[in-house]
């Protein structure tokens, strides 16, 4: 039985396009009927385009499948398909990895309105971080620009991460500084290569709460002062300035508007 291509599309479901790819690079040889210039494909060239599709389901690509199905030995095959296998399970690693940390960013989203100005005394994470920006100047030396490209791609798992400088004392000054910040559990994930500036902190008593800003340029080291007035009041003393993350940025009031988890380290007094 021959057929042309359009019948070959439809019993296959697939495009005249990949037919005449594969027709190129040798995977399929219709004949050209000499009155007409039809070209019809006999049972034995749909067989190797339903080779390809069965590859296509693996994730190989249709060059390379071409190449499985015209020139492919038993040692070659195998290998392919368990560098493949390999390449599947880090895919699969890396979706386990993402939905966890969907999972960790909803959980995040359901409790941090509870969280706010709400103080509790709790350990810190344990986490791995660098700072790029302080107030409204970005640090543009080329050994941060490559941190931050780097650490760009390790999102969403890497957090928009801030500081409070210094431990808030009168005499100190009224300045904060951004960065990104991974929890250590990724450290192995990622390879992070801990020298400055990347510092790693352990975890460390804390005064743990939460608060808004809103606006642009609403941001400001006193939105911290709450949790020095708590350790205060507590018989804590801070012993480095507020650090945390930016959870969520929404519209409220018509005004762009952040939700920020964060934890001042301190030590009984």
């Amino acid at each position: 039985m021959k057929y042309r291509i359009g019948d070959v599309a439809r019993i296959l479901g697939i495009s005249t396009d990949i037919i005449r790819y594969y027709e190129k690079k040798g995977v399929v040889s219709p004949v050209k009927d000499r009155l007409n210039d039809y070209r019809y494909y006999d049972t034995w060239d749909i067989n190797y385009l339903i080779d390809c599709l069965w590859f296509k389901k693996f994730g190989f690509g249709i060059e390379e499948i071409a190449g499985i199905v015209t020139d492919c030995s038993y040692d070659q095959l195998l290998n392919l398909m368990m560098d493949k296998s390999e390449e599947m399970e880090d895919a699969l690693r890396m979706q386990e990895m993402l939905l966890e940390c969907m999972k960790s960013h909803c959980r995040s989203l359901e409790s941090i309105t509870d969280f706010m100005g709400v103080c509790d005394v709790c350990e810190s994470p344990e986490i791995v971080c660098y700072l790029n920006r302080y107030n409204q100047t970005y640090d543009n030396r080329m050994e941060l620009q490559k941190i931050s490209r780097r650490w760009q791609r390790y999102m969403p798992f890497s957090k928009r991460y801030f500081e409070i400088l210094g431990a808030g004392g009168e005499d100190e000054p009224d300045g904060y500084a951004w960065g990104f910040s991974l929890d250590a559990e990724y450290l192995d994930d990622f390879d992070i290569a801990e020298q400055p500036p990347v510092v790693h902190y352990q975890p460390q008593l804390s005064i743990h709460s939460a608060f808004k800003s809103a606006g642009k340029d609403g941001f400001t080291p006193r939105h911290a002062d709450f949790l020095k007035e708590y350790a205060e009041k507590n018989g804590y003393e801070a012993c480095a300035g507020a650090r945390g993350n930016l959870v969520c940025s929404v519209v409220e009031n018509n005004r762009l508007t952040g939700y920020f988890e964060v934890w001042l380290p301190v030590k009984k007094k």
